[in-house]
């Protein structure tokens, strides 16, 4: 792929981002409607005490050495990241392995009609699709500091979605469909992700190439997110064991963790996402370049099957 000559599209980012980073959706009106309770989200949120999170390991796939084509290009700008308290529609998934380490990955809230859904990398997902056990599996909305400033939303029985084509080829062969969504239950107040939060709306079909595009994922034991503006171009994997076209994006600092987490362009009212940190090389290797899976027919087919009660696949027996 050819070196970046994107001096306009920088000028862009640079001039857009005392506006856009900071900036969120509001939540909807709806939060203060009061409900019953939800059992699981209480007990789900005395299990993921502030120590717990902290000490959580990233849930990405260990990378393996960089290959040349994962790093910056020779005088590429790299954006900086940078910590902040997060936006209520991003946030953190955690979980525990079978033999009980805790684990975590980065997502974010897309708009759907139940108001409770959350996108993130599918080799984030993968091991709970289908009837695989959710050992206290749970999304934390703009986790920071150790804080659940919106509670913990548990995520339903058979309700994680991962395209069956990325099982069928396995992580690598089927990275271009390295994407998932997980549809939650109430927190412990009884109320709806969406309803609390607000969400993102989910872009397909929209090409490789976007200005400005906003960032964010979660560290692993990091105690704050990290943002970063830039743009995303085209990649055409030059790795036959990590076939397709992918998203390419320059931004400094993300590391394990950060997989899963929401590429962002303005939209009105707020924000849609284009992209997840996943894909080719698992997102890559490197904490200055990152990818993401095209958004395609095969996204959409997914979130469809989220949103309309479809059957979650499940790795092939």
């Amino acid at each position: 792929m050819m070196v970046y000559r994107a001096t306009a599209l920088r000028n862009a980012a640079a001039a857009t981002a005392a506006l856009l980073l900071g900036a969120g959706l509001a939540p909807a009106a709806s939060a203060a409607t009061p409900n019953a309770g939800n059992p699981a989200a209480e007990r789900l949120g005395t299990y993921w005490t502030a120590a717990r999170m902290a000490a959580a390991l990233p849930g990405d796939t260990e990378p393996t050495a960089p290959a040349a084509a994962d790093g910056p290009r020779p005088g590429e700008f790299i954006p900086p990241s940078k910590s902040f308290d997060g936006i209520p529609q991003a946030g953190a998934f955690f979980w525990t392995d079978a033999d009980g380490t805790g684990r975590t990955c980065s997502a974010s809230v897309v708009h759907s009609p139940d108001h409770n859904l959350v996108l993130s990398a599918g080799h984030c997902l993968k091991g709970y699709s289908g009837t695989s056990p959710k050992r206290n599996l749970g999304f934390v909305p703009q986790y920071h500091d150790g804080l659940k400033p919106f509670g913990i939303f548990p995520v339903k029985d058979d309700g994680v979605y991962v395209a069956q084509e990325y099982y069928a080829r396995g992580e690598h062969a089927g990275a271009a469909y390295d994407f998932g969504f997980a549809v939650t239950e109430r927190n412990q107040d009884g109320h709806r992700l969406e309803d609390v939060v607000g969400a993102v709306q989910l872009l397909t079909g929209t090409g490789y190439s976007h200005a400005p595009v906003r960032m964010i994922g979660y560290p692993g034991s990091a105690q704050k997110p990290l943002e970063c503006l830039s743009w995303t171009t085209r990649w055409v994997s030059d790795d036959p064991a990590d076939p397709g076209t992918f998203e390419r994006i320059a931004c400094d600092g993300f590391v394990g963790g950060t997989s899963g987490g929401p590429m962002l362009v303005p939209w009105p009212r707020g924000w849609a996402v284009i992209g997840v940190i996943g894909g080719y090389h698992t997102g890559g290797n490197t904490p200055q370049i990152s990818y993401s899976a095209h958004f395609g027919p095969a996204t959409r087919a997914l979130y469809d099957a989220a949103t309309t009660g479809g059957v979650a696949a499940g790795p092939a027996s």
